[in-house]
């Protein structure tokens, strides 16, 4: 049997979609889960200080526009995250869940 891996933008789409599924799910909840969304969270600011090593390195082939935006991102990311961690609240979630998809979608084309 065949096996087929997926590339490394793909795999990169689809931990950003977990992240989102998670604080959605976490956000959806009634009432709302402290909880899950400090693990989501923390799953969260690791991936995006992943991103944010893997782009700043000087043979990451992206151009200096896109390595300083992705790098913007990746800083608010981990801010926001940071802050679920310590005090979640419902209304610190949406940016996140937005931002993972819309990575996500551009990462897939």
């Amino acid at each position: 049997m065949a096996q087929t891996t997926a590339s490394p933008r793909e795999r990169e789409a689809q931990l950003l979609l977990r992240a989102a599924a998670r604080f959605a799910a976490a956000h959806a909840a009634e009432p709302f889960d402290r909880n899950a969304a400090r693990e989501a969270a923390e799953f969260n600011r690791k991936l995006w200080t992943i991103f944010l090593s893997s782009v700043s390195r000087p043979e990451n082939p992206l151009d200096a526009t896109t390595k300083t935006n992705l790098r913007n991102i990746a800083m608010f990311s981990m801010r926001r995250s940071s802050e679920i961690e310590i005090n979640p609240k419902p209304e610190l979630l949406p940016a996140l869940i937005d931002i993972n998809r819309n990575i996500a979608e551009g990462l897939r084309g």
